[in-house]
């Protein structure tokens, strides 16, 4: 279940990227992975009779969900896309896990640990790999494009860290991510009208609405196939998912364009995991 996450996930970067380069605007394609995620997950809440409960408190969790989890990191994510190959992609957003813990040691919720600080410096060391040797990249000009990339990051951690210190024990994680869903789908569409950056679904379906369609179940399905993992085995075992993610971001951009990358990359692959890897908590925290 955990190499059907991230194989599964790992795909959203090259969908991404197929939609950004068929001519979908980056915000009209943030507005239907949110509302198409929210239509996924709605039947099985429906089937489990859990839909989210609205009052005061979920809503503040929903606004949350919606702005830092999806609405603009979403956004920043699909600019990206079509001027930074799909791998890269893939490797900047790997550095949550390691911006999580800086978030986590800043605010005192978690301790600071001489390995867990190495994890970081790797990190951080792969994105300087990354960005600055000359021929890194395969246009230096992608070097703004993968920042924007890597502040989708900053706010992904924003989400995790919200999620860590505000969502109860026993939450029904399924019900408030549709409904996060649903409100960043209702934020960005007034924002997509007024653009003009609606992408309208024709039928009969393009190559565009296809990779829609396909990002809206694929990443709905992956994050309610990793919650299960997260309930049944625990957060850690789980959080291998980030390394096949990773891995298969970089195999599935190879596969659907033909993406070819420097040694720095490659180096910068096996600096990012390593520091992934020091940087995970070795507790056992089962829900």
């Amino acid at each position: 279940m955990v190499f059907t996450v991230g194989i599964t996930w790992g795909v959203t970067f090259s969908l991404a990227r197929i939609v950004t380069e068929a001519g979908a605007h980056p915000i009209g394609l943030t507005f239907w992975q949110a509302a198409g995620g929210g239509l996924v997950l709605l039947p099985i809440c429906l089937y489990r009779k859990a839909l989210p409960q609205i009052n005061w408190q979920n809503c503040r969790r929903f606004m949350v969900i919606a702005l830092a989890g999806t609405a603009i990191p979403g956004t920043l994510l699909f600019y990206a896309a079509s001027r930074v190959p799909s791998g890269i992609l893939a490797i900047t957003v790997s550095l949550v896990p390691m911006l999580t813990y800086v978030f986590a040691w800043c605010l005192g919720i978690d301790k600071y640990t001489t390995k867990r600080f190495i994890g970081i410096v790797l990190g951080f060391g792969a994105i300087l790999l990354l960005s600055l040797p000359e021929g890194s990249l395969p246009d230096p000009g992608m070097v703004q494009w993968m920042l924007l990339a890597l502040l989708a990051s900053v706010f992904y951690t924003i989400e995790n860290i919200y999620v860590d210190i505000n969502i109860p024990q026993g939450t029904d994680l399924i019900a408030l991510l549709m409904g996060g869903l649903f409100v960043a789908a209702l934020i960005i569409a007034p924002i997509a009208y007024s653009q003009a950056a609606f992408v309208t679904l024709q039928y009969p379906f393009t190559e565009i609405e296809w990779s829609i369609i396909a990002l809206a179940f694929v990443s709905s399905a992956a994050y309610t196939l990793f919650l299960y993992v997260v309930k049944k085995s625990g957060s850690v075992f789980a959080s291998m998912a980030g390394y096949v993610i990773t891995l298969a971001g970089v195999f599935w951009g190879m596969l659907f364009f033909g993406e070819t990358h420097s040694i720095w990359v490659w180096a910068a692959l096996v600096m990012m995991l390593a520091g992934m890897a020091m940087v995970t908590p070795r507790e056992q925290l089962v829900e």
